[in-house]
């Protein structure tokens, strides 16, 4: 009898033990499962999609037949071999993977464009490094047939001008079936695609192709907008498109001198904002600017590269929005841009994903409150109930 009661007095403290151990683990599993998963869902559940005109008096089945779904990213930067250290490559590119995974679970978009510099080391990449690039790429971002992936080419993808080959040119399009001067037409809204890398002006054998491509379908698109009873020779024997004005997708934005009128939290820094911007490299110079809009005549142009949001227009009436990045890399608070589009209307809104240095605040208060729990249990630090307790009996004792 007393041998079973002192293995049952040894066992006792084991077994307390064994317990503070379990519910360690399930403390540091649930921040985790929080920070590393859940946490995207509360955040994105959050954003709703805009509403366009007339849209608040369609039914559903109207609403989703006539509103194109779109959602809007620019420059993820998968980093390279050359530049990316392994657990940068983990931390943010998870991240990435976990955002645009939740987006199109939660919001589930019929088109997703992402404006350029998918990758980091595009202009520097040996085929076995683009080879890996894409395979991670692929993961991070899979959808499903419901949902079309358009990906536009940025500098750091087929390089700066003076960097640009036609093998990474040729290597890229035929990654992503792209080409500048493509166009994509859904639910009667027209998007063109431009490689801005192109429009340097300069004649080199990738530019002249990429602005003869795109003067081509600038006829297409001004004979299609014509009324019909007018009469145009040049447009006779011309293949007739959707009448809606079209959408520019591209990497670089057209013409500003900085970011000066830029507002917003995720505008750039207010140290970077009067900066002035170098054309050809920050922006497209003013001739390749005027030349789009007067080609085009668009109703909206969608641009990326500054890493910061901007919203400005253009001869006073054609807005364009620059697209803050996708990577905590680049921001601390990124986003992407939900538009609901119409062939005569549109509207935009702005979904912005968990802040970085929010998860990094509740990485830091777990952790030190782990820290106060493991201390408290052997003792080394006295909780404060025990504290006040002891205070009260010396209290009463005196």
């Amino acid at each position: 009898m007393l041998g079973s009661t002192s293995t049952t007095v040894k066992n006792f403290p084991l077994k307390r033990r064994l317990c503070f151990l379990l519910k360690l683990v399930c403390f540091v599993s649930s921040v985790l499962i929080f920070c590393e998963f859940l946490i995207y869902y509360v955040v994105i559940f959050q954003c709703r999609w805009p509403d366009v005109k007339g849209g608040a008096h369609m039914s559903e089945k109207e609403t989703s037949a006539s509103v194109l779904k779109s959602i809007i990213l620019a420059d993820t930067h998968l980093l390279g071999e050359i530049k990316g250290h392994w657990l940068d490559k983990l931390r943010r590119e998870w991240q990435m993977e976990r955002s645009f995974q939740t987006a199109l679970w939660l919001l589930q978009p019929d088109i997703v464009f992402i404006l350029g510099d998918v990758f980091d080391e595009g202009k520097w990449s040996s085929p076995q490094a683009w080879a890996d690039d894409v395979r991670r790429f692929g993961k991070m971002f899979r959808h499903s047939v419901s949902t079309e992936l358009v990906v536009i080419a940025g500098n750091h993808d087929i390089g700066f001008h003076y960097e640009m080959t036609t093998y990474k040119v040729n290597r890229f399009e035929k990654l992503f079936n792209f080409t500048s001067g493509k166009l994509i037409t859904r639910k009667g809204i027209n998007f063109v695609l431009v490689n801005s890398v192109a429009m340097e002006g300069d004649g080199c054998a990738v530019c002249r192709t990429s602005e003869a491509k795109l003067v081509a379908l600038s006829h297409k698109l001004n004979c299609s907008q014509q009324k019909a009873n007018h009469s145009n020779k040049r447009c006779s024997d011309v293949e007739k498109l959707p009448a809606s004005e079209p959408i520019l997708l591209q990497h670089y934005p057209l013409y500003r001198k900085s970011d000066a009128e830029c507002t917003g939290e995720d505008s750039a820094p207010p140290e970077e904002k009067n900066i002035p911007f170098k054309e050809k490299y920050d922006v497209l110079s003013q001739e390749a600017s005027q030349k789009l809009l007067w080609w085009f005549q668009p109703r909206l142009i969608l641009s990326g590269h500054t890493h910061s949001a901007c919203e400005v227009l253009h001869a006073g009436k054609i807005p364009e929005i620059s697209v803050p990045s996708f990577s905590w890399r680049n921001r601390n608070n990124p986003s992407f841009i939900m538009g609901s589009i119409t062939p005569t209307d549109f509207s935009l809104q702005k979904c912005f994903l968990p802040f970085e240095s929010r998860v990094f605040t509740i990485y830091c208060a777990a952790g030190a409150l782990l820290v106060i729990l493991v201390l408290a249990h052997v003792q080394l630090l006295t909780p404060p109930f025990y504290f006040a307790q002891r205070l009260i009996s010396k209290h009463k004792a005196v």
